[in-house]
């Protein structure tokens, strides 16, 4: 029997969705030391979808002209392997960027996408041909929304889902096999969140709140409002999930909420606009304590250490500007919009940086994927792998 070092080891040697392959924004690997050197570099077209890296492969969901692409890049030189692309017509009505904003989610030998006019598509991982292809906007006549499609597929038994935000359905499960609805549920509308998995079923984070659904037949287990009353507000970061623990957040007033599912109906922990209120980035979660950024991004954000089950801050640190955290081993990578990359001891005690280094120029509003060796950052121009 292998080591448990080495099973850890193999076991997180890829990056295979949406934070990662816990989906928590956490990577266990020796195979993956703190990020200096550049690998390779390659030019690609717009958008905010992180990277992903499986079966030897970068792979970028990015938009050229009018084509949206998917396109996957050999971890050791950076070359193209392959590329599918198809075409749209979306238009950020912010003028912010006409990209795809969701990251790719590979599972099954299979690459999953869904573009930001609604599109899901299952793609073959070695050779980049399409499997199937569903109009999830245009079957559940989903609103246009501020941003387009943000939300990342989550792929567990056997179905996709994805926070789609439809008149009559808000969130839907897809086989991931065939493409073919399985269930729809809720009303919600449209989110750039991200679904997780959890032992009391699926989570999701719509523009209307909190809805847990059952994975096996959709039934709503659980629904609770959670949103701003400003027109003008989104509902972004991915849940996070402890045990039994729930731990959802926003902006725009609305702030963050801690549930504790070991009992029915589940108990409030704490809730307030004060501790942890997450705009865009999802935080990370390290030995009971909540590490991420707190404040609207356009207005300046702090990055703040916070207990999850009472929702006391333990430290704050300015950081000039807006960002994504990740938990690298036992340290915290918070990549800045500028490119500035921070290294942070993850101690509640005291805020510890261990050190900082410029990574790239441009704007990095993408989550990073890590495995292979490598951490993998894009801007809306390029695409940069580091050693």
């Amino acid at each position: 029997m292998l080591p448990v070092t080495l099973l850890s080891l193999l076991f997180f040697l890829d990056w295979p969705q949406h934070l990662g392959p816990g989906r928590n924004g956490a990577y266990t690997g020796s195979d993956v030391k703190w990020p200096s050197t550049q690998a390779w570099k390659r030019e690609v077209g717009e958008g905010f979808a992180g990277p992903a890296i499986a079966d030897a492969k970068v792979i970028l969901f990015h938009r050229r002209a009018n084509r949206e692409i998917v396109e996957a890049f050999q971890t050791s030189t950076g070359e193209s392997v392959w590329a599918f692309s198809y075409e749209t017509a979306y238009k950020d009505d912010f003028g912010f960027d006409k990209g795809p904003r969701s990251t790719p989610t590979v599972a099954g030998g299979r690459v999953y996408t869904f573009g930001a006019e609604g599109v899901l598509h299952a793609i073959d991982l070695a050779t980049g041909k399409k499997i199937w292809r569903v109009n999830a906007h245009d079957m559940f006549k989903v609103k246009k929304g501020f941003f387009g499609a943000a939300c990342s597929p989550l792929v567990e038994g056997g179905k996709v889902y994805i926070n789609v935000g439809g008149n009559t359905i808000g969130v839907a499960a897809f086989d991931a096999e065939k493409g073919k609805l399985k269930w729809g549920a809720t009303s919600h509308n449209i989110s750039y969140s991200s679904p997780i998995m959890a032992k009391f079923g699926v989570v999701f984070f719509t523009r209307e709140g909190i809805a847990i659904v059952s994975p096996e037949k959709g039934k709503l287990i659980y629904e609770l409002p959670w949103r701003s009353r400003s027109h003008s507000s989104v509902n972004a970061a991915t849940p996070i999930v402890d045990g039994d623990t729930l731990f959802i957040s926003s902006g725009y007033g609305t702030g963050a909420i801690a549930l504790d599912f070991s009992t029915t109906p589940p108990t409030r922990l704490w809730a307030n606009d004060d501790s942890l209120s997450a705009h865009y980035a999802t935080p990370v979660l390290k030995d009971g304590y909540l590490y991420g950024f707190h404040g609207l991004q356009q207005q300046g954000q702090e990055f703040r250490a916070v207990e999850l089950r009472t929702g006391k801050v333990a430290w704050t640190m300015k950081s000039y500007g807006a960002g994504t955290v990740t938990l690298l081993n036992d340290e915290l990578m918070l990549v800045r919009e500028d490119g500035q990359v921070f290294r942070i001891k993850p101690d509640p005690k005291a805020l510890v940086v261990l050190g900082n280094n410029k990574l790239m120029d441009g704007k990095i509003r993408a989550y990073p994927a890590i495995g292979n060796g490598l951490v993998c950052l894009r801007n809306t121009k390029e695409l940069a792998c580091f050693q």
